[in-house]
């Protein structure tokens, strides 16, 4: 900020109550705009469009990732990983042997939420995106 504004706002915070009120009116008057409450009404809409545009941009699926398996772990979270994907030994041991790897994709916040639980459960480290 400029040094005037810094100025301005300090000679705002020593006015009084009535001074303020006096300021006020005299910047309506001069300016020709009116301060009251009920004329601003541009947060509300602007708000009200914010929320509207965050429950449309509001994921519903997503991807599990295996970032990291603890070398002490790897059998456990081995285990695991052909439980939820259905692999076979081989292709889990590779799977897991060739980490940050995605688990699964698509799939609803309750299930990923789920999964990624069983999976720190082993120390697994994962991640949704």
């Amino acid at each position: 900020m400029s040094a005037q504004i810094v100025e301005i706002v300090e000679q705002l915070k020593a006015l009084t109550l009535i001074e303020t009120s006096e300021l006020v009116k005299q910047i309506e008057d001069t300016f020709n705009v009116d301060a009251s409450r009920s004329q601003i009404n541009l947060p509300v809409v602007i708000d009200n469009i914010t929320d509207k545009k965050e429950a449309e941009n509001q994921k519903t699926e997503f991807d599990i990732v295996l970032e990291e398996v603890p070398s002490n772990k790897k059998i456990a979270i081995l285990k695991l990983i052909r439980g939820i994907t259905g692999l076979g030994l081989k292709e889990a041991k590779d799977f897991v042997d060739s980490v940050p790897q995605t688990v699964k994709t698509g799939i609803a916040i309750a299930e990923a939420e789920d999964i990624k639980q069983q999976l720190e459960a082993v120390e697994a480290k994962v991640s949704l995106k």
